[in-house]
């Protein structure tokens, strides 16, 4: 394997530093490192960050591969920054049982651009009424430690106990897509006067709030761990913040677009802001703002959710909700949350990498830079500015929301297991990495 020495990287406490990448760790941390045969990037000028870590991608395989395959998800992982991922359990076949998992970790596996740790359904073909194939998945090959049905709700409370109680003893965590369903029938945006304005039924915060209070008092009742996908919004936050602190195993993510888009972008009924649970109003943005950096929601997760063109590019009611994210959301975290002075760098380490490691128990990812720890980083350059455009996309689908809006930094090079997946901005070619893989 070949060695590379990052000379002059800014950790994100501000030190200077070179770091040599060599047999599969960071072999030194210091100044003036060199070796013999290593290559040489200049790093000077960029942010080093262990690589990202995301508790919620959508890669579409098996049976979406219209708007995404493994190889590329993975692709717009590494574009992003990230070194690892975790794929929701939503495919055709869904993921709930092991062959699934399995082929989806062994495709990731070949593509060779990031981790990926397949997540597995928590009932039965999402459909709510039985456990899915629990036991199985965890002790797969895939070794399974988060289930979730995501895209939908688990909805009745006696599934959602037992489910808590099963994923318990498996030492593994259940990930809620939390909406009472029957307070969101028909919904399209959130309720409030953005949505009476443009005539489209309302998603009230209450069908989020409810599930997430009877959710977090089951996990109590079980000894549990839930984790609540995409918060949104500014009673969620209240209600996480009551949880923990009465010691209910519970952790939380917020997406980058509900830290900084709102529902006022839906006026032109441009689909590409339909997503669920729907970007919601000022006072909610601020709140997830404030939770994150509190401390109350854990991880920041993209829900990548790419579609193809026909599903964005309609009108707003038979639009798909989602969007690709993955490419864009260490610059959105670096507006919404550095350039407001809520976080500072290691407070983006922490949400992005750290925390989602930690949560998803995704082994070598999320560590500290340091001598012996896994060569999975990212370099960031974080005084660059432009407008995001096509060229940042590196995945299978466009349906990005920042298209044309400018955003801060760009990611110059990602490593993973190493070796470089992206240098100079460019994410290298499929066979140079899975010849690696």
């Amino acid at each position: 394997m070949t060695a590379y020495v990052l000379v002059g990287a800014r950790l994100a406490d501000g030190t200077a530093t070179d770091l040599l990448l060599d047999g599969g760790v960071i072999a030194e941390v210091g100044s003036g490192l060199s070796r013999a045969g290593a290559t040489r990037i200049d790093a000077d000028g960029l942010l080093a960050l262990p690589g990202l870590v995301d508790l919620h991608t959508h890669l579409r395989q098996p049976g979406g591969e219209g708007a995404e395959t493994v190889l590329s998800g993975t692709r717009a992982a590494a574009a992003g920054g990230y070194t690892a991922v975790s794929a929701m359990a939503n495919t055709d076949p869904v993921a709930d049982t092991a062959s699934v998992v399995e082929q989806v970790q062994a495709l990731g596996e070949a593509a060779g651009y990031a981790t990926v740790r397949p997540i597995g359904a928590v009932t039965r073909g999402l459909a709510g009424e039985s456990l899915a194939d629990i036991g199985s998945m965890a002790r797969s090959r895939a070794r399974v430690r988060m289930f979730s049905d995501d895209g939908v709700c688990v909805a009745d409370p006696l599934i959602m106990r037992r489910a808590l109680e099963y994923i318990r003893g498996f030492g593994g965590v259940l990930a809620q897509h939390a909406q009472e369903p029957r307070l969101t029938i028909g919904a399209q945006l959130n309720e409030g006067p953005t949505s009476a304005e443009l005539g489209l039924a309302g998603w009230p915060a209450v069908a989020e709030e409810a599930i997430i209070a009877r959710d977090v008092l089951l996990a109590q009742h079980t000894g549990a761990r839930l984790h609540v996908c995409h918060l949104s919004t500014a009673g969620s936050v209240e209600l996480i913040r009551w949880a923990k602190g009465r010691g209910i195993a519970v952790t939380a993510e917020v997406t980058p677009h509900h830290l900084l888009l709102t529902d006022r972008l839906a006026q032109g009924y441009d689909a590409r802001f339909k997503v669920n649970p729907p970007l919601r109003a000022d006072e909610d943005v601020a709140a997830v703002r404030a939770g994150l950096a509190d401390g109350t929601i854990d991880a920041v997760a993209t829900d990548h959710a790419p579609h193809p063109d026909d599903s964005k590019t309609c009108e707003w009611g038979a639009a798909a909700n989602g969007m690709v994210g993955l490419e864009s959301a260490l610059s959105v975290v670096h507006q919404a949350m550095v350039e407001t002075g809520l976080l500072d760098w290691a407070g983006v380490e922490r949400v992005m990498s750290r925390a989602p490691a930690r949560i998803g128990d995704i082994r070598g990812h999320g560590e500290p830079i340091g001598v012996g720890a896994a060569p999975e980083l990212v370099l960031y350059d974080p005084s660059a500015r432009e407008d995001f455009g096509l060229g940042r996309l590196a995945g299978a689908s466009r349906n990005s929301p920042y298209l044309g809006r400018s955003l801060p930094g760009r990611v110059v090079a990602t490593f993973h297991r190493g070796a470089p997946t992206v240098l100079a901005g460019a994410v290298l070619d499929a066979d140079e990495v899975a010849s690696r893989a």
